[in-house]
């Protein structure tokens, strides 16, 4: 197909439709990807409905998990009735069975295609089928404690609200600086002297004591492919923490580091997450954690990490290379801060075992070793951060599930 034809017909419209399709269903789809996939249409062309149906798998589709979803949405969105049944029986809700990642997806997408009535149709309509995609129930309690990757888009639309609504303790630990109080326990030497100019005859003390203010929060969070539906979710959180309290930190990494600590200061969560999304790069691609740490240690760590500032990590502690260096700038970020307190989403499994060389070679350098994937491993977090606990040597034991 001729470029220009392409770009003049509504077929650049229609892939766009179906890749937020794709990303309401759970599908780390952005809009890099949809460029990709139209620019890829126009070179290819539509010899057969075999190579689209490849061009556009091979631009969307990273995870094998992802496949069944992909095929389900491409056959419905582009009309292939048959499969509207196969969905809808897909669908079916189970009882006490634990999910799978793809039945997750999949109820994904039959809510996003509930969503997504008054999309273009490539096709005429033949026939409506009308049907309610909302197959889960879930109350407070059972929210607190469901996994954000088994979470449909209704449970997910409410955890973001519990998330807005969470308050990190105001923890003011003592600075280097003093504040004038004639109850202090220090003699302030220049505000005696200054005192005694105006009275010859006797020498008014004058006191001083230590400022106390909260200490500032750096949270480095990872954005690989391994940890996309809980980054997107700690996205919230940290927007949270921002808005709520100052000097807040924030970086996220995958291949590369990127400060959005300015994008999340947004008042509007929608302006603050979309300015991220345009700011980051390397969302769903791999993990170098040992590079991104070098450079935060190298550019960044005298700006934010000073008068005892925590760091929280949020990643898997997957690295792509093998954690090399990782040891070394690990040493150097925790001798800097006066936590380090990892949530790793891996803790979430009991038989969870630290045999991942970046997992090892983190571990020693961290304080405190948290679990991170529901909203109850938040509140254990804002437990532990009211917590000012003198920093210990760290055990592989010390697991808090």
């Amino acid at each position: 197909m001729p470029e220009s034809a392409f770009r003049t017909s509504r077929l650049p419209e229609n892939i766009l439709v179906f890749a937020r399709l794709l990303r309401a269903a759970g599908l780390p789809v952005g809009p890099g990807s949809v460029l990709d996939a139209q620019r890829a249409v126009s070179v290819l062309g539509l010899q057969s409905r075999e190579d689209f149906y490849q061009c556009l798998f091979a631009v969307f589709v990273n995870r094998i998990e992802q496949r069944e979803v992909f095929d389900q949405a491409f056959h419905i969105f582009w009309k292939n009735p048959g499969f509207r049944e196969r969905l809808l029986s897909a669908m079916l809700p189970t009882v006490e069975v634990p999910e799978q990642e793809s039945d997750v997806l999949m109820r994904r997408l039959g809510e996003a295609l509930a969503g997504h009535a008054d999309a273009p149709d490539p096709q005429p309509r033949e026939k409506n089928i009308e049907f309610d995609a909302s197959l889960t129930y879930s109350d407070r309690e059972l929210l607190q404690e469901k996994d954000f990757e088994q979470m449909s888009t209704a449970e997910l639309a409410e955890a973001r609200q519990e998330i807005a609504r969470l308050r990190l303790p105001v923890l003011d630990i003592p600075t280097r600086r003093f504040a004038s109080d004639q109850r202090g326990s220090r003699l302030d030497m220049r505000q005696t002297l200054r005192a005694s100019l105006a009275n010859r005859d006797i020498i008014p003390l004058r006191f001083k004591r230590q400022r106390r203010r909260p200490p500032a929060l750096v949270v480095l969070c990872d954005i690989s492919g391994s940890m996309s539906q809980y980054s997107r979710m700690f996205l919230h959180f940290m927007y949270a923490v921002s808005n709520d309290r100052d000097r807040v930190h924030s970086f996220v990494f995958g291949t590369r580091l990127t400060n959005i600590s300015r994008h999340l200061r947004y008042r509007d969560a929608d302006r603050a997450l979309a300015a991220t999304a345009d700011a980051v790069q390397d969302w769903s691609g791999g993990t170098r954690i040992g590079a991104c740490l070098k450079e935060f240690n190298r550019v960044w760590s005298r700006r934010v990490l000073g008068q005892g500032a925590i760091t929280l990590i949020i990643s898997d502690g997957l690295d792509r290379d093998g954690g090399e260096g990782l040891r070394q700038q690990m040493d150097r970020l925790h001798k800097s801060s006066r936590q380090v307190i990892w949530l790793n989403p891996l803790l979430r499994y009991e038989a969870f075992e630290p045999k991942a060389r970046g997992i090892l070679s983190m571990l020693p350098h961290v304080d405190k070793f948290l679990a991170g994937h529901n909203i109850n491993s938040l509140r254990k977090l804002i437990a532990v951060l009211g917590d000012d606990e003198p920093r210990d040597s760290f055990s592989l034991l010390q697991y808090q599930h």
